[in-house]
């Protein structure tokens, strides 16, 4: 098996990995991507940033409001590094080249979305996580000690008396290959897939929890999961096109067939309450034999086409011209506050591992996470992470070995539609002690099968997710049981998962006590 020594690996060409490699050089760096070079999550990003630039705003007030979206698990140290750097990454991203939206006086245009206090988001119409993927691929392209491999699929981390010394990856024309190095980060995204109504795309197969999880590392609040309240509900889409949060800060309104305006019912502040208040009420408006709607004829109108071009593009697909008709959605699983527990510099609880953007759990969201915090969070921490893991002491040139990793070929469509259909009937947006159980079950059994890497992955980490959801008996934020409704102070804690010899193990940390 052919071996490359480097000075950091990474895995993941979005925004946080992206950022992590630019930071890291001038080391010797490799970043691995299992497609093309900058695509996954961070380009399907389409609502914004969060950052506090505008007159009258401060990192104080953007950590307020971070906060109180969190439910009482946010680490306010997370919070209040990711409010404060914000301004000067921003900067310096603009700096690079990112075309950003702006106001006829050339400041930067600056929008507003559910649950912020003031309009503090950046945005590159509705792309704006594709830009930002643009503008960092350039700045990456022009480095020579960072070098890109594409079409690279990690299989599993290379372990060495419990230090993390590299990976093995396949590479598109079936090679094997190892890369060692004294820091491994993973910035390989989130969950999405896990769910049969998701708005990620195909690659967001919880590869990095995976990996992490078999290499022993501790996992922390996994049963947070963001269901965005309004994914274009067209038949057949998988994924579902987003219909971004902007829309509602622009006025759009989310009704019914008749008009109403129903999330109202549920939240006085109606469609700029939390996600996970919108989505609920949308999800149980259906259920209850209602179509739901987000109208944006009177805020958007005519507009449409040059302030939201994704959305119509997305929607004029489908038949569909949100200009002079409502546009039918429907919940879907967005963005894992959840991963793989770190530090302040993307540490985690294995030496020589190191994670930063969705696949990380740094304590910047808590129970919910705020809008449009989550790629400046891949922009603040993946520099962050960049930087310590050049810092890192060698193991590299130690013996190591996988950790069982799953098959390199075949697949299995049946188990992966029947892990997906699990997650979304027993682990979504309403959850209960009973259908959990039955979930851990049936993940585990899957888990079990001889699966294509991505299969295995999902099947491991689903099982890891329902675990953690079973153990919360309490609805807190973005996780609610419809047997316990109610939020138990005596539950403002962290549940840490762990793989030990194959079992599942859980441990619970109080709120605000570091690791």
């Amino acid at each position: 098996m052919a071996r490359h020594e480097l000075d950091v690996v990474i895995v993941g060409s979005g925004v946080a990995g992206l950022s992590a490699a630019l930071a890291a050089a001038p080391a010797r760096v490799t970043l691995l991507t299992k497609g093309r070079f900058g695509a996954g999550n961070s380009t399907w990003a389409q609502g914004g940033m969060a950052v506090a630039l505008a007159d009258g705003d401060s990192p104080e007030l953007h950590a307020h409001d971070t906060v109180a979206v969190g439910a009482g698990l946010n680490d306010a140290d997370a919070v209040r590094v990711l409010t404060t750097a914000g301004p000067e990454r921003a900067r310096l991203l603009l700096e690079l080249g990112a075309r950003i939206d702006r106001d006829p006086d050339g400041r930067p245009s600056l929008g507003r979305e559910a649950a912020h206090s003031t309009r503090r988001i950046l945005h590159a119409a509705d792309a704006t996580g594709a830009e930002l993927v643009r503008t960092l691929c350039a700045a990456v392209r022009t480095v020579p000690s960072i070098v890109v491999v594409e079409e690279a699929q990690v299989l599993d981390l290379l372990v060495h008396d419990g230090t993390v010394v590299g990976v093995v990856a396949a590479l598109a024309d079936g090679r094997v290959r190892e890369w060692r190095a004294p820091a491994v980060i993973l910035a390989t995204g989130g969950t999405g897939q896990l769910f049969a109504a998701t708005t990620n795309p195909p690659e967001a197969t919880a590869d990095g929890q995976a990996l992490a999880a078999r290499a022993g590392a501790v996992l922390r609040d996994l049963e947070f999961v963001q269901f965005h309240p309004t994914a274009l509900a067209a038949p057949g889409a998988d994924p579902l096109p987003l219909v971004t949060e902007a829309l509602r800060g622009e006025g759009a309104t989310i009704v019914d067939e008749t008009g109403r305006r129903f999330v109202f019912d549920s939240h006085p502040d109606g469609e700029l309450a939390p996600r996970d208040v919108v989505a609920r009420a949308v999800a149980r408006h259906r259920l209850a034999g209602h179509v739901t709607f987000l109208d944006a004829r009177l805020a958007v109108g005519a507009r449409f086409p040059e302030r939201f071009p994704t959305v119509f593009a997305s929607c004029r697909r489908y038949g569909i011209d949100p200009r002079v008709e409502p546009v039918p959605v429907s919940p879907a699983a967005h963005y894992h506050m959840g991963g793989v527990a770190t530090d302040l510099v993307g540490a985690t609880s294995r030496p020589g591992l190191w994670a930063a953007g969705e696949v990380a759990a740094t304590g910047v969201h808590g129970a919910n996470r705020l809008a449009s915090n989550s790629l400046l969070e891949a922009l603040v921490f993946g520099a962050r992470t960049g930087h310590a893991a050049v810092e890192a002491p060698s193991a590299a040139g130690s013996s190591g070995a996988a950790n069982g990793a799953p098959p390199s070929v075949g697949g299995d469509r049946t188990a992966l539609a029947a892990v997906r259909r699990t997650m979304w009937e027993q682990v979504g947006l309403e959850r209960t002690g009973d259908g959990l159980a039955h979930a851990v079950d049936a993940l585990e059994r899957l888990a079990g099968g001889d699966l294509a890497p991505e299969v295995a992955n999902l099947a491991l980490v689903g099982r890891l997710v329902a675990t953690a959801a079973l153990e919360r008996t309490e609805s807190r934020g973005a996780h609610h049981r419809a047997d316990h409704p109610g939020t138990d102070p005596s539950w403002a804690r962290h549940i840490d998962v762990t793989l030990v010899g194959g079992a599942v193990v859980t441990t619970l940390r109080p709120a605000g006590v570091p690791a």
